[in-house]
């Protein structure tokens, strides 16, 4: 489908001998058409938005806010913007509005050096230059095309969401399902993502970006699939599933889990945003072993939903954590979860004991060297002493002994989670 997009962009700049870009209304890259035009000395005059956005895949923040301020979002018909130095914009675009159904999926960038100029964009009462009517209709097509693929990926999702946490009554049927939709894919080498938490429902309009958008065009999805899911701790995440080029190159995953966590929905409803998702602090991600194919997507599951887990306990870890890196957190997330904490780590819970809490795991982290501890916490040696005996007098654990110390280290670490 990706190329039926480059094919539809490739007309437009036909009609209109410009260079043509095709972004999601995420501002995420789909397509871009050749840039012939001649600067000074007859080399290509090129605009760093452009640019940045072929090399990137995507715009910054300035040039989407310099864009979006001329109602792109709300339009119908062609709109002219005119450059803006600050933001980086050198040359002016005329924006093609890719809707379906009144919905907006998308842009279509005409890229202006002055011979756009005079070209009539229409308005109340005043038809459109021919030629722009014409580039409309196309951005129209391209608008079916990415609704269609919407809908396809939203059943697969579906069907992704029945395997990994449905009935295990339906699980084969969703099995057949995943293998029919992901055709040759299914046989991987697959990746899953999880990303937590994830605020799904809403609509379109008060949600600027959904799973589907936010990985469009994403190098190695095999599809769009993602699927709400609640995972083992209550904290409803996001499944996307990546085909990956080898089992041992994960980057593509790493990629679409940088780019789900860059999401609106990577996060929680704040009540002075008017109902807007705002970025969560404690959003991360995680990507389970890779697998061979879709029958062992379950078990990846568990793997990324663990991993984003210890990636939200740790910073160290996060915002994207693998499965084979968290350590000591692939046992404790597989752990049920316990009423109440340890009798004996529960009085380092208190809030006011929480920086003998941290110099406890401090002193655990660094294998109970003191010098080393000490270090990291920026005390003296003594301090850290000192801190320790009244750790030992609360809990009523003896610190030179081994298995206490596995106590209160664990303790405190399924703390995090």
């Amino acid at each position: 489908m990706r190329t039926d997009y480059q094919q539809l962009v490739d007309e437009i700049s036909a009609v209109l001998g410009a260079p043509a870009t095709l972004e999601d209304r995420d501002f995420g890259l789909i397509a871009f058409g050749a840039h012939d035009s001649d600067g000074e000395d007859g080399e290509p005059a090129m605009d760093p938005v452009r640019t940045r956005s072929i090399l990137h895949r995507r715009s910054t923040a300035a040039v989407r806010a310099w864009f979006e301020a001329f109602g792109i979002a709300r339009a119908t018909g062609p709109v002219r913007i005119p450059p803006d130095p600050a933001a980086g914009v050198l040359m002016g675009r005329i924006c093609l509005p890719v809707r379906h159904r009144g919905v907006a999926r998308g842009y279509v960038w005409l890229l202006d050096d002055g011979h756009l100029s005079l070209l009539e964009i229409g308005g109340p009462g005043l038809p459109p230059d021919p030629r722009l009517a014409q580039a409309m209709d196309t951005a129209a097509r391209i608008g079916a095309l990415l609704a269609a693929e919407a809908r396809a990926d939203a059943e697969t999702g579906e069907l992704l969401r029945d395997l990994l946490t449905g009935p295990a009554g339906g699980r084969d049927a969703a099995t057949a399902g995943l293998r029919s939709a992901l055709g040759t894919s299914s046989d991987g080498p697959l990746a899953l993502v999880a990303v937590m938490p994830w605020l799904s429902g809403g609509t379109e309009g008060d949600l600027p970006e959904d799973p589907g958008s936010a990985l469009a065009g994403q190098p190695g999805v095999a599809a769009t699939c993602v699927a709400p899911a609640a995972s083992a701790a209550g904290v409803e995440g996001l499944a996307a599933l990546v085909r990956l080029r080898a089992t041992t190159v994960l980057e593509p995953a790493r990629m679409a889990a940088e780019r789900l966590l860059r999401s609106p929905r990577a996060g929680v409803r704040s009540p002075g945003s008017g109902g807007a998702a705002v970025p969560a602090a404690g959003a991360a991600a995680g990507i389970g072993s890779p697998r061979r194919g879709v029958e062992d997507l379950p078990a990846a599951w568990r793997e990324a939903v663990a991993a984003a887990r210890a990636a939200r306990a740790a910073d160290r870890l996060g915002p994207v954590a693998e499965w084979s890196a968290i350590g000591p957190y692939r046992m404790l997330t597989g752990l049920p979860a316990a009423p109440a904490p340890d009798p004996a780590v529960a009085p380092l819970l208190a809030p006011a004991q929480h920086e003998l809490a941290r110099t406890a795991e401090i002193f655990l982290d660094c294998a109970g060297q003191a010098g080393r501890a000490a270090a990291v916490l920026g005390i003296h040696r003594q301090t850290l002493y000192y801190r320790l005996s009244r750790v030992e007098k609360l809990s009523g654990l003896d610190l030179n002994e081994g298995e206490d110390r596995l106590l209160l280290h664990m303790g405190l670490k399924t703390r995090r989670l």
